[in-house]
Formats: C-alpha cells, sequence, structure tokens
C-alpha cells in the first residue's frame, strides 16, 4: 500500500480559502509536471485534504473510533473474499484483472455513459479506468450492494482529484 502526500503548488496555498497562493502559472506546472502519468495511473485515491480549522481542532464530539472503521473494513473484507472464492491470486477487488473487471464490474447504460464522459473530458488512461472500476466495486461492496449504481461511479471518478484537477 502507497500513501502519499503533495501541495497543489509550490508554495502550498493553491486553492487555499484563506490564504493566496503567489505562485505562477508556469512555476506550478513545472511543480506538478515532477509526478509522472504513469506513477499518478497507479494511485487509486486521489483526495484533496484541505487545512484543519482551529475549531474543528478543538472539537469536544469523539470522531469515529478506529475499531468501527476497522470493523467496516473487514466486513468488506469479507464480501471481497466470497466473491473470489477459488479465484487463485484474488482476494480483494484492487487484485482484479480485465477478465474479473468485466464480470463483477458491470455498468448500466448511464454508468457507462457517465465514465466515458469522464475518460475523454479528462483524458484518462486505460489503467486509470481499471482503478475507477475497481472502485466504485468497493464502494458498492461497503453499501452492500451486488451491482455498481452511477452514484459510486460517480464517486469513484472524483478520487481521481489529481486528473481532474492538476494534471488534466
Amino acid at each position: 500500500m502507497l500513501v502519499a502526500a503533495t501541495n497543489p503548488c509550490p508554495c502550498g496555498y493553491l486553492g487555499d480559502p484563506r490564504k493566496e497562493c503567489h505562485c505562477g502559472p508556469t512555476q506550478i506546472e513545472r511543480y506538478c509536471g515532477k509526478i509522472s502519468g504513469p506513477l499518478l495511473d497507479r494511485i487509486d485515491l486521489q483526495v484533496e485534504v484541505p487545512a484543519v480549522a482551529y475549531g474543528e481542532l478543538r472539537r469536544e464530539e469523539p470522531a469515529e473510533s478506529s475499531a468501527s472503521i476497522r470493523e467496516r473494513v473487514l466486513r468488506v473484507r469479507e464480501v471481497q473474499r466470497k466473491r473470489f472464492d477459488g479465484l487463485p491470486g484474488v482476494e480483494t477487488n484492487a487484485q482484479m484483472d480485465s477478465a474479473e473487471l468485466r464480470k463483477f464490474c458491470r455498468l448500466d447504460a448511464e454508468s457507462d455513459k457517465l465514465l466515458e464522459h469522464a475518460m475523454e473530458s479528462l483524458n484518462l488512461s486505460a489503467r486509470a479506468h481499471a482503478r475507477i472500476l475497481k472502485v466504485a466495486r468497493t464502494l458498492a461492496d461497503m453499501d452492500g450492494r451486488e451491482t455498481l449504481s452511477s452514484d459510486d461511479v460517480m464517486e469513484a471518478i472524483q478520487y481521481r482529484s489529481l486528473d481532474r484537477k492538476l494534471w488534466s
């Protein structure tokens, strides 16, 4: 598993609602160009994490516990284990190859059109297409659904934020 972080620009304030970015377009383009497309393609979930407001840091209500998050993960992993039982080398959605993608990630017409539009407008690669389907499959699993919905596909596309914003 790879977890990585980057700033949106050299100063780190591009898109920040509270502080102004002073980087020029050329600086930003050069900075973003340091992450290669092939590397970016291999990152399943790309999300923006805005700065946390002081009030949030001082919040009294407890956050969701790690134990409850772990329970959700284990439940979804069990769903996937059962789905792939008998398929050597495949235990999770992330390990599906193209044959399994076709079998377990079928899209209805609306979802297919949505994904096609994203692929064309964002100039996404075949690898990004597969990653979107795997994430959409996991989202459906989290909701306890056997079939993918257009909401699953749309949310999975949203997790390609670097494709959509900085590197498109």
